[in-house]
């Protein structure tokens, strides 16, 4: 018993063969809250530290893209709001700026202010997802529930607006279906004026916390040239020091009229995109005050026939949704159906950022990696 023990205790030394084996194999997901649901990751184990990882997508099968070729153009809206379903809004702003630049229709300014304010409280409120459920992965529970609080406040706003919380179908080609409602602009303000409390509190429990520095500095660390290598935007990118956002680098809406900063970091680690995104929705707070603060008077609609025919033609349009880079390539052959919709969703092409990120790390830390990225299956397997 003596040499068995010896030897397990060499080969685990030395890293190895033991058993016959140079590595365990497991699957970590899809029944894993933290894996979101429907994502298995097949990671290569030596002990307890990950040699290697292997994304399988497939579960939800929604052909979001070829729903978009069985329709008009007006009834793709509330497919895509079951992609990133914690950012509708920004889902549709993207696809009606791709048809919009088909059809080469201006939107008025009214309507851009009001698209901004809505697309970034829905930034806020894709944080605050991402970081309540970030710290539960991790086991700081008390940050779910005060970030969600915050969260409601957003979709009691949402609710008012559009008429639902989630799935808002918000917005429509040339504009906005709704104008504001008595009392939009004070809520908004009311909100914003309370945030920068609200965001001390979370950086006063998670930010000098022992716990949470030890489970999230040093840990996933993504270099800046294999970041942009790999694809990877959003806060991902600007956490591993990138300073690109395409609110500043291809202005849309209104954003060339407001002031704003781009957070980004230093080390590239899960410590560093926490910081990231906290900033950002102290930036998102600060567009939202200058946007209500600017808002004109005039009307919310472009001249849109009620038949959208675009002309024959492609168009490839981006924006800097909550996660990264949300782009839509729409061709069209001039009837009033999409010949073909290809999305760029940035969960999925984040995603493959996972493998070199856990590569070394223990296997506790892949939770918090996954965490770190913010995906969303829904858009993954669109």
């Amino acid at each position: 018993m003596a040499d068995v023990e010896e030897k397990v205790i060499t080969a685990l030394h030395d890293h190895d063969t033991f058993l016959d084996s140079s590595e365990l194999i497991i699957n970590m997901g899809p029944q894993h809250p933290a894996t979101h649901g429907v994502y298995r990751v097949r990671l290569h184990l030596d002990g307890e530290k990950v040699l290697g990882a292997e994304s399988y997508i497939g579960y939800l099968h929604r052909g979001v893209e070829k729903l978009g070729e069985h329709g008009d153009y007006r009834h793709y809206g509330p497919i895509l709001d079951r992609m990133d379903y914690v950012a509708s809004v920004s889902n549709n702003l993207g696809y009606c700026e791709a048809v919009e630049k088909l059809l080469g229709v201006q939107i008025p300014p009214r309507a851009q202010y009001l698209r901004v304010i809505l697309t970034e409280l829905q930034r806020i409120a894709s944080h605050l997802v991402w970081l309540g459920t970030h710290a539960m992965d991790i086991g700081a529970m008390t940050i779910f529930l005060y970030c969600f609080r915050e969260r409601e406040k957003i979709l009691n706003i949402f609710e008012k607006y559009f008429g639902a919380r989630l799935t808002t179908n918000s917005f429509r080609i040339g504009g906005l279906q709704f104008d504001t409602y008595d009392g939009f602009e004070a809520e908004c303000l009311d909100f914003c004026n309370d945030f920068p409390r609200r965001i001390a509190e979370y950086e006063q429990i998670l930010s000098d916390n022992r716990i949470w520095i030890g489970r999230t500095r040093g840990i996933g660390i993504l270099k800046a040239e294999d970041a942009i290598a790999l694809g990877v935007t959003g806060p991902v990118l600007r956490g591993s020091g990138v300073k690109f956002d395409i609110r500043k680098a291809f202005p849309y809406e209104c954003y060339a009229d407001l002031d704003f900063d781009i957070p980004i970091g230093e080390m590239g680690d899960t410590y560093d995109r926490y910081l990231v995104r906290n900033e950002e929705m102290r930036q998102s707070r600060r567009i939202v005050m200058q946007a209500i603060e600017k808002l004109p008077d005039g009307p919310i609609m472009g001249k849109v026939t009620k038949v959208i025919r675009p002309p024959a033609g492609e168009v490839y349009h981006a924006i800097e949704a909550p996660k990264g880079e949300l782009g839509f390539f729409v061709v069209s052959d001039g009837t009033t159906t999409p010949y073909r919709t290809r999305i760029r969703p940035p969960s999925f092409v984040n995603l493959q950022a996972l493998p070199p990120m856990v590569r070394g790390q223990l296997v506790a830390d892949v939770v918090a990696i996954i965490g770190t990225i913010d995906i969303v299956l829904g858009e993954i397997d669109r």
